[in-house]
Protein backbone atom coordinates (compact mmCIF):
# COMPACT_ATOMS: atom_id res chain seq x y z
CA UNK A 1 0.00 0.00 0.00
CA UNK A 2 3.01 2.27 0.83
CA UNK A 3 4.95 1.57 -2.34
CA UNK A 4 1.44 2.20 -3.99
CA UNK A 5 1.44 5.97 -2.38
CA UNK A 6 4.56 6.82 -3.34
CA UNK A 7 4.61 5.49 -7.28
CA UNK A 8 1.22 8.15 -7.02
CA UNK A 9 3.52 10.94 -5.14
CA UNK A 10 6.31 10.36 -7.88
CA UNK A 11 3.45 11.16 -10.74
CA UNK A 12 2.21 14.11 -9.56
CA UNK A 13 3.65 17.26 -11.72
CA UNK A 14 5.25 19.92 -9.57
CA UNK A 15 4.42 23.29 -10.67
CA UNK A 16 6.74 25.27 -12.90
CA UNK A 17 8.67 28.78 -11.79
CA UNK A 18 5.62 30.18 -14.59
CA UNK A 19 2.67 28.60 -12.90
CA UNK A 20 4.16 29.86 -9.39
CA UNK A 21 4.51 33.06 -10.64
CA UNK A 22 1.34 33.59 -12.55
CA UNK A 23 -0.81 32.41 -9.42
CA UNK A 24 1.43 35.39 -7.67
CA UNK A 25 1.00 37.89 -10.38
CA UNK A 26 -2.72 37.28 -9.90
CA UNK A 27 -2.77 38.06 -6.40
CA UNK A 28 -0.41 41.25 -6.17
CA UNK A 29 -2.62 42.40 -9.39
CA UNK A 30 -6.04 41.52 -7.07
CA UNK A 31 -4.54 43.07 -4.02
CA UNK A 32 -3.60 46.14 -5.38
CA UNK A 33 -7.17 46.43 -7.21
CA UNK A 34 -8.62 45.48 -3.90
CA UNK A 35 -7.16 48.63 -1.92
CA UNK A 36 -7.73 51.04 -4.64
CA UNK A 37 -11.68 50.15 -5.36
CA UNK A 38 -12.44 49.93 -1.87
CA UNK A 39 -10.68 53.05 -1.12
CA UNK A 40 -12.48 54.71 -3.70
CA UNK A 41 -16.00 54.20 -2.42
CA UNK A 42 -15.11 54.88 0.82
CA UNK A 43 -14.18 58.32 0.26
CA UNK A 44 -17.09 59.25 -1.93
CA UNK A 45 -19.30 57.61 0.55
CA UNK A 46 -17.66 59.14 3.34
CA UNK A 47 -17.66 62.69 1.91
CA UNK A 48 -21.57 62.77 1.38
CA UNK A 49 -22.88 60.65 4.53
CA UNK A 50 -20.88 60.76 8.10
CA UNK A 51 -22.99 57.78 8.78
CA UNK A 52 -20.47 54.80 9.97
CA UNK A 53 -22.46 52.16 9.59
CA UNK A 54 -23.56 52.94 6.16
CA UNK A 55 -19.27 53.85 5.16
CA UNK A 56 -18.88 50.32 6.45
CA UNK A 57 -21.65 48.57 4.24
CA UNK A 58 -20.45 50.64 1.03
CA UNK A 59 -17.03 49.53 1.92
CA UNK A 60 -17.57 46.16 2.23
CA UNK A 61 -19.81 45.29 -0.63
CA UNK A 62 -17.25 47.16 -3.01
CA UNK A 63 -14.83 44.56 -1.36
CA UNK A 64 -17.24 41.71 -2.27
CA UNK A 65 -17.77 42.86 -5.55
CA UNK A 66 -14.25 43.76 -6.58
CA UNK A 67 -12.65 40.26 -4.92
CA UNK A 68 -15.14 38.52 -7.23
CA UNK A 69 -14.80 40.27 -10.08
CA UNK A 70 -11.48 40.12 -9.84
CA UNK A 71 -11.93 36.47 -9.26
CA UNK A 72 -14.13 35.77 -12.46
CA UNK A 73 -11.55 37.89 -14.86
CA UNK A 74 -8.56 35.83 -13.90
CA UNK A 75 -10.38 32.53 -14.44
CA UNK A 76 -11.44 33.77 -17.66
CA UNK A 77 -8.35 34.78 -18.93
CA UNK A 78 -6.01 32.19 -17.99
CA UNK A 79 -8.64 29.58 -19.42
CA UNK A 80 -7.87 31.59 -22.44
CA UNK A 81 -4.89 31.01 -22.43
CA UNK A 82 -4.41 27.50 -20.99
CA UNK A 83 -6.93 26.46 -24.22
CA UNK A 84 -4.47 28.29 -25.95
CA UNK A 85 -1.07 26.12 -24.94
CA UNK A 86 -3.75 22.84 -25.37
CA UNK A 87 -4.45 23.63 -28.84
CA UNK A 88 -1.40 24.68 -29.76
CA UNK A 89 0.40 20.98 -28.09
CA UNK A 90 -2.80 19.03 -30.15
CA UNK A 91 -1.51 20.97 -33.31
CA UNK A 92 2.20 19.61 -32.47
CA UNK A 93 1.25 16.23 -31.90
CA UNK A 94 -0.72 16.37 -35.80
CA UNK A 95 2.33 17.83 -37.03
CA UNK A 96 4.82 14.77 -35.86
CA UNK A 97 2.69 12.47 -37.28
CA UNK A 98 2.00 14.82 -40.67
CA UNK A 99 5.18 16.99 -40.91
CA UNK A 100 7.77 15.13 -39.08
CA UNK A 101 10.73 16.47 -40.97
CA UNK A 102 9.61 20.04 -40.52
CA UNK A 103 9.23 19.56 -36.72
CA UNK A 104 12.65 17.73 -36.37
CA UNK A 105 14.06 20.91 -39.15
CA UNK A 106 12.61 23.55 -36.05
CA UNK A 107 14.56 21.66 -33.53
CA UNK A 108 17.43 21.27 -35.67
CA UNK A 109 17.20 25.37 -36.06
CA UNK A 110 16.57 26.44 -32.84
CA UNK A 111 20.27 25.22 -31.78
CA UNK A 112 22.09 26.48 -34.92
CA UNK A 113 20.08 29.74 -33.87
CA UNK A 114 22.02 29.87 -30.72
CA UNK A 115 25.33 28.96 -32.07
CA UNK A 116 25.68 25.24 -32.23
CA UNK A 117 26.64 24.37 -35.03
CA UNK A 118 24.60 22.49 -37.81
CA UNK A 119 26.15 19.15 -36.95
CA UNK A 120 26.29 18.74 -33.26
CA UNK A 121 22.66 20.46 -33.69
CA UNK A 122 21.54 17.91 -36.14
CA UNK A 123 23.05 14.76 -33.21
CA UNK A 124 21.05 16.99 -30.49
CA UNK A 125 17.83 17.13 -32.27
CA UNK A 126 17.58 13.70 -33.02
CA UNK A 127 18.08 12.29 -30.06
CA UNK A 128 15.74 14.55 -28.08
CA UNK A 129 12.97 14.01 -31.34
CA UNK A 130 14.01 9.85 -30.23
CA UNK A 131 12.85 10.00 -26.60
CA UNK A 132 10.62 12.98 -26.17
CA UNK A 133 9.32 14.27 -29.71
CA UNK A 134 6.44 16.33 -28.27
CA UNK A 135 7.57 17.29 -25.28
CA UNK A 136 10.84 18.87 -27.21
CA UNK A 137 9.11 20.75 -29.72
CA UNK A 138 6.56 22.55 -27.81
CA UNK A 139 9.26 23.25 -25.81
CA UNK A 140 11.76 24.74 -28.73
CA UNK A 141 8.71 25.96 -30.48
CA UNK A 142 6.40 27.59 -27.58
CA UNK A 143 8.92 27.19 -24.87
CA UNK A 144 6.10 25.56 -23.06
CA UNK A 145 6.63 22.69 -20.63
CA UNK A 146 4.29 19.60 -21.45
CA UNK A 147 1.34 19.22 -19.46
CA UNK A 148 2.07 22.14 -17.40
CA UNK A 149 -0.48 25.15 -18.28
CA UNK A 150 -1.23 27.89 -16.50
CA UNK A 151 -4.17 27.13 -13.88
CA UNK A 152 -7.43 29.34 -13.95
CA UNK A 153 -8.43 28.23 -11.06
CA UNK A 154 -5.38 29.04 -9.01
CA UNK A 155 -5.06 32.74 -10.40
CA UNK A 156 -9.06 32.87 -9.41
CA UNK A 157 -8.99 32.07 -5.87
CA UNK A 158 -5.14 34.18 -5.20
CA UNK A 159 -6.70 37.05 -7.12
CA UNK A 160 -10.10 36.48 -4.93
CA UNK A 161 -8.68 36.41 -1.13
CA UNK A 162 -5.67 38.95 -2.04
CA UNK A 163 -8.46 41.50 -3.54
CA UNK A 164 -10.11 40.76 0.09
CA UNK A 165 -7.16 40.84 1.83
CA UNK A 166 -6.26 44.09 0.35
CA UNK A 167 -9.71 45.82 0.90
CA UNK A 168 -9.86 45.29 3.93
CA UNK A 169 -6.85 47.71 4.61
CA UNK A 170 -8.67 50.87 3.71
CA UNK A 171 -12.04 49.63 4.98
CA UNK A 172 -10.80 48.87 8.66
CA UNK A 173 -8.72 51.72 8.72
CA UNK A 174 -11.81 53.57 7.99
CA UNK A 175 -14.32 52.66 10.10
CA UNK A 176 -12.42 51.35 13.08
CA UNK A 177 -10.26 54.51 13.37
CA UNK A 178 -11.74 57.57 15.36
CA UNK A 179 -13.61 59.98 13.55
CA UNK A 180 -11.30 62.76 13.93
CA UNK A 181 -8.54 60.69 12.75
CA UNK A 182 -10.15 58.68 10.22
CA UNK A 183 -9.02 60.36 6.81
CA UNK A 184 -5.32 60.82 7.62
CA UNK A 185 -5.35 57.32 8.90
CA UNK A 186 -7.30 56.07 5.92
CA UNK A 187 -4.56 57.55 3.64
CA UNK A 188 -1.28 56.18 5.41
CA UNK A 189 -3.10 52.91 5.40
CA UNK A 190 -3.63 53.19 1.34
CA UNK A 191 -0.24 54.66 0.82
CA UNK A 192 1.31 51.88 2.62
CA UNK A 193 -0.34 48.95 1.55
CA UNK A 194 0.17 50.08 -2.42
CA UNK A 195 3.89 50.80 -1.92
CA UNK A 196 3.64 47.21 -0.32
CA UNK A 197 1.90 45.84 -3.92
CA UNK A 198 4.41 48.02 -5.84
CA UNK A 199 7.07 46.13 -4.06
CA UNK A 200 6.08 42.81 -5.20
CA UNK A 201 5.38 43.52 -8.44
CA UNK A 202 8.37 44.98 -9.12
CA UNK A 203 10.05 41.81 -7.71
CA UNK A 204 8.17 39.74 -9.68
CA UNK A 205 8.75 41.70 -12.68
CA UNK A 206 12.07 41.86 -12.27
CA UNK A 207 11.62 45.66 -12.12
CA UNK A 208 12.53 49.02 -10.58
CA UNK A 209 11.68 49.07 -6.90
CA UNK A 210 11.76 52.52 -6.00
CA UNK A 211 9.83 53.26 -9.49
CA UNK A 212 7.09 51.06 -8.56
CA UNK A 213 6.83 51.92 -4.99
CA UNK A 214 6.59 55.74 -5.94
CA UNK A 215 4.17 54.87 -8.79
CA UNK A 216 1.83 52.81 -6.74
CA UNK A 217 1.39 55.82 -3.91
CA UNK A 218 1.01 58.30 -6.96
CA UNK A 219 -1.95 56.22 -8.58
CA UNK A 220 -3.49 55.51 -4.85
CA UNK A 221 -3.27 59.56 -3.79
CA UNK A 222 -4.92 60.03 -7.29
CA UNK A 223 -7.59 57.44 -6.85
CA UNK A 224 -8.40 59.09 -3.50
CA UNK A 225 -8.58 62.61 -4.49
CA UNK A 226 -10.84 61.96 -7.87
CA UNK A 227 -13.41 60.11 -5.27
CA UNK A 228 -12.95 63.02 -2.79
CA UNK A 229 -14.38 64.94 -5.02
CA UNK A 230 -17.10 62.86 -6.61
CA UNK A 231 -18.07 62.91 -2.81
CA UNK A 232 -17.96 66.54 -2.75
CA UNK A 233 -20.36 66.51 -5.55
CA UNK A 234 -22.67 64.47 -4.45
CA UNK A 235 -23.07 65.83 -0.90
Amino acid sequence: MSEVLIKQKKKKPTQTMDEKLNTLRAGVLGSNDGILTVVGVLFSVAVATPNQFTIFIAGLSDLLACAFSMASGEYASVSTQKDTEESTVRTEKRLLKTDYQAELQAVINHYTDRGVTEETATKIANELMAKKPLETVVNVKYDLTLNHYMSPWNAAFSSLFSAAAGGVFPLLAMTLSPVSIQWPVTILAVCVSVGITGFLSAKLGNGLVKTAIIRNIIVGILTMIIHYSVGLMLK
